[in-house]
Protein backbone atom coordinates (compact mmCIF):
# COMPACT_ATOMS: atom_id res chain seq x y z
CA UNK A 1 0.00 0.00 0.00
CA UNK A 2 2.83 2.41 1.04
CA UNK A 3 4.73 1.52 -2.41
CA UNK A 4 1.55 2.52 -4.23
CA UNK A 5 1.02 5.72 -2.56
CA UNK A 6 4.93 6.26 -3.78
CA UNK A 7 4.06 5.80 -7.07
CA UNK A 8 1.18 7.77 -7.21
CA UNK A 9 2.19 10.91 -5.50
CA UNK A 10 5.94 10.48 -7.87
CA UNK A 11 3.08 10.52 -10.82
CA UNK A 12 1.42 13.40 -9.75
CA UNK A 13 5.01 15.07 -9.41
CA UNK A 14 5.50 14.18 -13.08
CA UNK A 15 2.19 15.64 -14.57
CA UNK A 16 2.92 18.81 -12.40
CA UNK A 17 6.22 18.54 -14.59
CA UNK A 18 4.11 18.15 -18.13
CA UNK A 19 2.07 20.93 -17.01
CA UNK A 20 4.82 23.12 -16.27
CA UNK A 21 6.22 22.27 -19.77
CA UNK A 22 3.10 23.14 -21.74
CA UNK A 23 2.42 26.51 -19.33
CA UNK A 24 6.27 27.52 -20.39
CA UNK A 25 5.41 26.90 -24.07
CA UNK A 26 2.27 28.72 -24.09
CA UNK A 27 3.83 31.57 -22.60
CA UNK A 28 7.02 31.86 -24.69
CA UNK A 29 5.10 31.34 -28.18
CA UNK A 30 3.60 34.92 -27.91
CA UNK A 31 7.17 36.35 -26.71
CA UNK A 32 8.63 37.33 -29.87
CA UNK A 33 4.89 38.55 -31.27
CA UNK A 34 4.54 41.18 -28.73
CA UNK A 35 6.27 44.20 -30.75
CA UNK A 36 4.46 42.89 -33.97
CA UNK A 37 1.39 42.83 -32.35
CA UNK A 38 1.77 46.33 -30.91
CA UNK A 39 3.42 47.86 -34.07
CA UNK A 40 -0.83 47.22 -35.12
CA UNK A 41 -1.80 50.18 -32.74
CA UNK A 42 0.87 52.43 -31.99
CA UNK A 43 3.81 53.73 -34.11
CA UNK A 44 7.24 52.38 -34.69
CA UNK A 45 8.81 54.70 -32.15
CA UNK A 46 5.67 53.75 -29.46
CA UNK A 47 6.56 50.50 -30.21
CA UNK A 48 9.15 49.98 -27.31
CA UNK A 49 7.73 52.43 -24.64
CA UNK A 50 4.56 50.52 -25.09
CA UNK A 51 6.05 47.25 -24.81
CA UNK A 52 7.78 48.06 -21.49
CA UNK A 53 4.30 49.66 -20.42
CA UNK A 54 2.93 46.16 -20.50
CA UNK A 55 5.79 44.38 -18.40
CA UNK A 56 5.44 46.67 -15.87
CA UNK A 57 2.09 47.00 -15.73
CA UNK A 58 1.32 42.70 -15.35
CA UNK A 59 4.46 42.90 -13.18
CA UNK A 60 2.70 45.52 -10.65
CA UNK A 61 -0.42 43.37 -11.03
CA UNK A 62 1.75 40.07 -9.69
CA UNK A 63 2.95 42.00 -7.20
CA UNK A 64 0.21 42.75 -5.42
CA UNK A 65 -2.05 39.48 -6.28
CA UNK A 66 0.42 36.65 -5.78
CA UNK A 67 0.89 36.68 -2.22
CA UNK A 68 -3.51 37.01 -2.07
CA UNK A 69 -3.50 34.15 -4.26
CA UNK A 70 -0.69 31.65 -1.98
CA UNK A 71 -2.73 32.26 0.84
CA UNK A 72 -5.61 31.23 -0.68
CA UNK A 73 -4.13 27.90 -1.67
CA UNK A 74 -3.56 27.32 1.95
CA UNK A 75 -6.93 27.86 2.52
CA UNK A 76 -8.79 26.27 -0.48
CA UNK A 77 -5.96 24.03 -1.89
CA UNK A 78 -3.65 23.95 -4.64
CA UNK A 79 -5.38 22.82 -7.12
CA UNK A 80 -9.17 25.08 -7.39
CA UNK A 81 -5.94 28.72 -7.58
CA UNK A 82 -3.74 26.43 -10.29
CA UNK A 83 -7.52 26.35 -12.60
CA UNK A 84 -8.26 29.79 -11.78
CA UNK A 85 -4.66 31.28 -12.55
CA UNK A 86 -4.54 29.95 -15.92
CA UNK A 87 -8.68 30.73 -16.79
CA UNK A 88 -7.35 34.11 -15.88
CA UNK A 89 -4.25 33.52 -18.67
CA UNK A 90 -6.64 32.15 -20.85
CA UNK A 91 -8.96 34.94 -20.63
CA UNK A 92 -6.04 37.23 -21.06
CA UNK A 93 -4.77 35.59 -23.98
CA UNK A 94 -8.17 35.65 -25.99
CA UNK A 95 -8.04 39.35 -25.47
CA UNK A 96 -4.37 39.93 -26.82
CA UNK A 97 -5.27 37.87 -29.78
CA UNK A 98 -8.79 39.59 -30.36
CA UNK A 99 -7.31 43.58 -29.34
CA UNK A 100 -9.32 46.12 -31.22
CA UNK A 101 -8.30 48.84 -29.52
CA UNK A 102 -5.27 49.53 -27.14
CA UNK A 103 -6.59 49.51 -23.62
CA UNK A 104 -8.03 45.56 -24.26
CA UNK A 105 -4.06 44.49 -24.72
CA UNK A 106 -3.61 46.50 -21.42
CA UNK A 107 -6.94 44.42 -19.93
CA UNK A 108 -5.50 41.15 -21.02
CA UNK A 109 -2.18 41.89 -18.70
CA UNK A 110 -4.33 42.80 -15.92
CA UNK A 111 -6.12 40.20 -16.14
CA UNK A 112 -3.48 37.84 -16.47
CA UNK A 113 -1.37 39.30 -14.22
CA UNK A 114 -4.24 39.89 -11.08
CA UNK A 115 -4.69 35.83 -11.29
CA UNK A 116 -1.18 35.35 -11.06
CA UNK A 117 -0.82 32.63 -8.64
CA UNK A 118 0.04 29.52 -11.17
CA UNK A 119 4.34 29.66 -10.05
CA UNK A 120 3.23 30.03 -6.57
CA UNK A 121 0.58 27.20 -6.72
CA UNK A 122 2.96 24.48 -8.70
CA UNK A 123 5.72 25.54 -6.06
CA UNK A 124 3.48 24.66 -3.29
CA UNK A 125 1.98 21.44 -5.11
CA UNK A 126 6.00 20.34 -4.99
CA UNK A 127 6.42 20.62 -1.38
CA UNK A 128 3.13 19.43 -0.66
CA UNK A 129 4.27 16.28 -2.45
CA UNK A 130 8.10 15.71 -1.56
CA UNK A 131 10.09 15.40 1.82
CA UNK A 132 12.41 18.00 2.61
CA UNK A 133 15.27 15.89 1.43
CA UNK A 134 13.45 15.62 -2.37
CA UNK A 135 12.59 19.16 -3.30
CA UNK A 136 16.00 20.44 -4.33
CA UNK A 137 15.48 17.88 -7.22
CA UNK A 138 11.89 18.52 -7.87
CA UNK A 139 12.32 22.13 -8.20
CA UNK A 140 15.79 21.24 -10.50
CA UNK A 141 12.89 19.21 -13.17
CA UNK A 142 10.58 22.10 -12.41
CA UNK A 143 12.63 24.49 -13.69
CA UNK A 144 14.14 22.44 -16.75
CA UNK A 145 10.70 22.26 -17.47
CA UNK A 146 10.40 25.57 -17.91
CA UNK A 147 13.88 26.13 -19.72
CA UNK A 148 12.58 23.62 -22.31
CA UNK A 149 9.30 25.23 -22.85
CA UNK A 150 10.98 28.50 -23.22
CA UNK A 151 13.54 27.01 -25.99
CA UNK A 152 10.24 25.03 -27.65
CA UNK A 153 8.07 28.21 -27.49
CA UNK A 154 9.78 31.29 -29.80
CA UNK A 155 9.94 28.85 -32.28
CA UNK A 156 6.60 27.56 -32.62
CA UNK A 157 5.50 31.25 -32.47
CA UNK A 158 7.97 32.39 -34.98
CA UNK A 159 6.35 29.99 -37.29
CA UNK A 160 2.94 31.01 -36.28
CA UNK A 161 3.55 34.47 -36.20
CA UNK A 162 4.71 34.32 -40.23
CA UNK A 163 0.93 33.57 -41.08
CA UNK A 164 -1.12 35.98 -38.40
CA UNK A 165 0.48 37.84 -35.91
CA UNK A 166 -2.54 37.27 -33.63
CA UNK A 167 -2.76 33.29 -34.04
CA UNK A 168 -0.20 32.22 -31.46
CA UNK A 169 -2.29 34.59 -29.04
CA UNK A 170 -5.41 32.20 -29.26
CA UNK A 171 -2.81 29.23 -29.93
CA UNK A 172 -1.51 29.74 -26.43
CA UNK A 173 -5.51 30.41 -24.92
CA UNK A 174 -5.86 27.10 -26.03
CA UNK A 175 -2.90 25.29 -24.50
CA UNK A 176 -3.05 26.87 -21.10
CA UNK A 177 -7.16 25.28 -21.45
CA UNK A 178 -5.67 21.56 -22.23
CA UNK A 179 -3.01 22.44 -19.17
CA UNK A 180 -6.74 22.99 -17.24
CA UNK A 181 -7.97 19.67 -18.60
CA UNK A 182 -4.88 17.77 -17.57
CA UNK A 183 -5.14 19.37 -13.90
CA UNK A 184 -8.97 18.77 -13.40
CA UNK A 185 -8.84 14.97 -14.88
CA UNK A 186 -5.38 13.85 -13.21
CA UNK A 187 -4.10 15.73 -10.88
CA UNK A 188 -5.63 15.18 -6.99
CA UNK A 189 -5.66 18.17 -4.74
CA UNK A 190 -2.33 18.09 -2.65
CA UNK A 191 -3.23 19.90 0.15
CA UNK A 192 -5.71 17.66 2.08
CA UNK A 193 -8.05 19.43 4.48
CA UNK A 194 -6.66 18.89 7.90
CA UNK A 195 -3.34 21.03 6.71
CA UNK A 196 -4.87 23.96 5.56
CA UNK A 197 -5.38 27.28 7.32
CA UNK A 198 -9.17 27.62 8.91
CA UNK A 199 -9.70 31.58 8.58
CA UNK A 200 -9.78 33.91 6.05
CA UNK A 201 -10.95 37.75 6.39
CA UNK A 202 -10.80 41.21 4.65
CA UNK A 203 -7.09 40.92 6.21
CA UNK A 204 -6.12 38.10 3.76
CA UNK A 205 -6.58 40.36 0.88
CA UNK A 206 -3.97 42.97 1.83
CA UNK A 207 -0.60 42.12 0.35
CA UNK A 208 1.82 44.09 2.94
CA UNK A 209 0.13 42.13 5.83
CA UNK A 210 1.29 38.99 4.00
CA UNK A 211 4.51 40.26 3.39
CA UNK A 212 4.51 41.53 7.19
CA UNK A 213 3.89 37.73 8.38
CA UNK A 214 6.06 35.97 6.29
CA UNK A 215 8.93 38.44 7.38
CA UNK A 216 7.74 37.88 10.91
CA UNK A 217 9.37 34.27 10.51
CA UNK A 218 13.24 34.44 11.12
CA UNK A 219 14.53 31.31 8.97
CA UNK A 220 11.98 32.70 6.08
CA UNK A 221 13.47 36.29 6.30
CA UNK A 222 16.93 35.59 6.02
CA UNK A 223 16.51 33.32 3.32
CA UNK A 224 14.23 35.67 1.56
CA UNK A 225 17.29 38.60 1.49
CA UNK A 226 19.40 36.45 0.62
CA UNK A 227 17.44 35.57 -2.61
CA UNK A 228 17.27 39.29 -2.77
CA UNK A 229 20.90 39.51 -3.73
CA UNK A 230 20.84 36.67 -6.05
CA UNK A 231 17.56 37.48 -8.21
CA UNK A 232 18.97 40.93 -8.83
CA UNK A 233 22.41 39.58 -10.06
CA UNK A 234 20.52 37.30 -12.20
CA UNK A 235 18.04 39.84 -13.35
CA UNK A 236 20.92 42.31 -14.07
CA UNK A 237 22.25 39.73 -16.50
CA UNK A 238 19.12 38.43 -18.23
CA UNK A 239 18.35 41.83 -18.66
CA UNK A 240 21.58 42.81 -20.10
CA UNK A 241 22.97 40.20 -21.88
CA UNK A 242 21.44 40.75 -25.32
CA UNK A 243 22.60 44.22 -25.37
CA UNK A 244 25.89 43.50 -23.98
CA UNK A 245 26.72 41.04 -27.32
CA UNK A 246 25.12 43.61 -29.67
CA UNK A 247 27.13 46.11 -28.13
CA UNK A 248 30.61 44.44 -27.23
CA UNK A 249 31.26 41.69 -29.70
CA UNK A 250 28.71 43.51 -32.64
CA UNK A 251 26.80 40.25 -32.64
CA UNK A 252 23.58 40.12 -34.93
CA UNK A 253 20.11 38.10 -34.42
CA UNK A 254 21.51 34.69 -35.46
CA UNK A 255 24.42 34.98 -33.09
CA UNK A 256 22.60 36.26 -30.20
CA UNK A 257 19.88 33.43 -31.21
CA UNK A 258 22.29 30.46 -30.74
CA UNK A 259 23.50 31.82 -27.43
CA UNK A 260 20.02 31.65 -25.84
CA UNK A 261 20.67 27.89 -27.65
CA UNK A 262 23.19 27.42 -25.03
CA UNK A 263 21.73 28.77 -22.10
CA UNK A 264 18.51 26.61 -22.84
CA UNK A 265 20.92 23.59 -22.99
CA UNK A 266 22.95 24.15 -20.16
CA UNK A 267 20.39 24.93 -17.97
CA UNK A 268 18.52 21.71 -18.89
CA UNK A 269 21.58 19.78 -18.26
CA UNK A 270 22.26 21.81 -14.83
CA UNK A 271 18.66 21.05 -13.45
CA UNK A 272 17.77 17.63 -14.60
CA UNK A 273 21.23 15.84 -14.95
CA UNK A 274 23.96 17.67 -13.04
CA UNK A 275 21.72 18.66 -9.86
CA UNK A 276 20.59 15.52 -9.11
CA UNK A 277 23.93 13.85 -9.49
CA UNK A 278 25.60 16.47 -7.11
CA UNK A 279 22.51 15.80 -4.60
CA UNK A 280 24.02 12.12 -4.09
CA UNK A 281 27.45 13.52 -2.80
CA UNK A 282 26.64 16.68 -1.13
CA UNK A 283 23.76 18.73 0.88
CA UNK A 284 21.45 20.90 -0.95
CA UNK A 285 23.37 23.88 0.64
CA UNK A 286 26.66 22.55 -1.02
CA UNK A 287 25.17 22.53 -4.03
CA UNK A 288 23.93 25.70 -3.70
CA UNK A 289 27.22 27.31 -2.74
CA UNK A 290 28.81 25.36 -5.49
CA UNK A 291 26.22 27.22 -7.79
CA UNK A 292 26.62 30.76 -6.55
CA UNK A 293 30.60 30.35 -6.75
CA UNK A 294 29.77 29.45 -10.49
CA UNK A 295 27.66 32.51 -10.93
CA UNK A 296 30.20 34.84 -9.53
CA UNK A 297 32.55 33.26 -12.04
CA UNK A 298 30.96 33.64 -14.91
CA UNK A 299 29.84 36.93 -14.34
CA UNK A 300 33.58 38.09 -13.74
CA UNK A 301 34.03 36.16 -17.02
CA UNK A 302 31.74 38.29 -18.45
CA UNK A 303 33.49 41.56 -17.43
CA UNK A 304 37.07 40.43 -18.97
CA UNK A 305 35.43 39.79 -21.86
CA UNK A 306 34.78 43.82 -22.40
CA UNK A 307 38.23 43.82 -22.67
CA UNK A 308 38.84 40.41 -24.88
CA UNK A 309 36.10 39.81 -27.12
CA UNK A 310 36.97 36.22 -27.15
CA UNK A 311 33.91 33.78 -28.37
CA UNK A 312 35.57 30.87 -26.10
CA UNK A 313 35.66 33.68 -22.71
CA UNK A 314 32.08 34.65 -23.40
CA UNK A 315 30.86 30.84 -23.81
CA UNK A 316 32.08 29.60 -20.80
CA UNK A 317 30.64 32.74 -18.99
CA UNK A 318 27.38 31.86 -20.17
CA UNK A 319 27.79 28.17 -19.07
CA UNK A 320 29.03 29.16 -15.61
CA UNK A 321 26.43 31.28 -15.02
CA UNK A 322 23.67 29.10 -16.48
CA UNK A 323 24.90 25.86 -14.54
CA UNK A 324 25.47 28.30 -11.16
CA UNK A 325 21.64 29.35 -11.44
CA UNK A 326 20.84 25.72 -12.10
CA UNK A 327 22.19 24.50 -8.92
CA UNK A 328 21.77 27.39 -6.72
CA UNK A 329 17.61 28.22 -7.88
CA UNK A 330 16.77 24.63 -6.91
CA UNK A 331 18.44 24.25 -3.73
CA UNK A 332 17.41 27.70 -2.71
CA UNK A 333 13.53 27.16 -2.94
CA UNK A 334 14.08 23.65 -1.21
CA UNK A 335 15.59 25.28 1.10
CA UNK A 336 12.86 28.07 1.53
CA UNK A 337 10.57 26.12 1.61
CA UNK A 338 11.49 24.53 4.86
CA UNK A 339 11.30 27.97 6.83
CA UNK A 340 7.59 27.83 7.50
CA UNK A 341 5.31 25.23 8.06
CA UNK A 342 2.95 23.48 5.44
CA UNK A 343 -0.40 25.90 6.14
CA UNK A 344 1.98 28.55 4.78
CA UNK A 345 3.50 27.06 1.57
CA UNK A 346 0.90 28.99 -0.57
CA UNK A 347 1.77 32.23 1.09
CA UNK A 348 5.37 32.07 1.44
CA UNK A 349 5.37 30.81 -2.56
CA UNK A 350 3.28 34.22 -3.49
CA UNK A 351 5.51 36.08 -1.67
CA UNK A 352 8.44 34.91 -3.29
CA UNK A 353 7.00 35.20 -6.73
CA UNK A 354 5.67 38.50 -5.72
CA UNK A 355 9.06 39.99 -4.89
CA UNK A 356 10.37 38.48 -8.29
CA UNK A 357 8.07 40.37 -10.24
CA UNK A 358 9.02 43.10 -8.11
CA UNK A 359 12.61 42.92 -9.68
CA UNK A 360 11.66 42.75 -12.72
CA UNK A 361 10.37 46.31 -12.77
CA UNK A 362 13.07 47.94 -10.74
CA UNK A 363 16.25 45.90 -12.28
CA UNK A 364 16.06 46.76 -15.89
CA UNK A 365 15.77 50.39 -14.80
CA UNK A 366 18.92 50.72 -12.66
CA UNK A 367 20.65 47.95 -14.97
CA UNK A 368 20.35 50.50 -17.80
CA UNK A 369 21.42 53.46 -16.10
CA UNK A 370 24.46 51.67 -14.66
CA UNK A 371 25.21 50.43 -18.50
CA UNK A 372 24.78 53.74 -19.71
CA UNK A 373 27.41 54.88 -17.14
CA UNK A 374 29.60 52.10 -18.20
CA UNK A 375 29.22 48.36 -20.28
CA UNK A 376 31.40 46.29 -18.03
CA UNK A 377 30.65 47.91 -14.30
CA UNK A 378 26.57 46.23 -14.37
CA UNK A 379 28.26 43.14 -14.61
CA UNK A 380 31.10 43.82 -11.54
CA UNK A 381 27.83 45.07 -9.52
CA UNK A 382 26.06 41.65 -10.53
CA UNK A 383 29.03 39.76 -9.76
CA UNK A 384 29.40 42.02 -5.71
CA UNK A 385 25.51 41.03 -5.29
CA UNK A 386 25.34 37.54 -6.02
CA UNK A 387 28.69 37.28 -3.68
CA UNK A 388 26.70 39.01 -0.84
CA UNK A 389 24.48 36.61 -1.28
CA UNK A 390 27.15 33.67 -1.19
CA UNK A 391 28.42 35.04 2.35
CA UNK A 392 25.19 35.32 3.43
CA UNK A 393 24.40 31.88 2.62
CA UNK A 394 27.42 30.50 3.76
CA UNK A 395 26.67 31.77 7.01
CA UNK A 396 23.25 30.55 7.12
CA UNK A 397 25.33 26.99 6.21
CA UNK A 398 27.01 26.78 9.50
CA UNK A 399 23.85 27.97 11.82
CA UNK A 400 22.04 25.24 10.45
CA UNK A 401 24.35 21.61 12.10
CA UNK A 402 22.50 19.76 9.07
CA UNK A 403 22.07 22.34 6.39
Amino acid sequence: MSNLHSQNKKRNLWIIVGITVLNAIGMTIVFPLFPFLLGLYVPPTDVAFTMSALVAVFAVCTFFAAPVFGALSDRYGRKPILLLSLLGSAVGYVLLGAGGALWVLFLGRIIDGITAGNQSALFAYITDSTEPQERSKWFGYLGGAIGLGFMIGPAIGGLLGASSVTLPFFVTAAITLVSMLGITVLLPESLPPEKRTTHLTLKSFNTFLHFKEIFSIRDAKNLIIIGVFFYVGLNIWQFNTTIFMKDVFHWGPSFIGSSFVLIGICDILSRVIVLPLMLKHFSQTTVGIIGLCGMIVGLGLIFLTAFNQSIVLIAAAVACIVLGEGLFDPSYNARLSVSVDESKQGLLQGTNQSLQALYRVIVPLGAAAIYTYNHEAVYAVAAALVFIGLFLFARLKRKLVNG
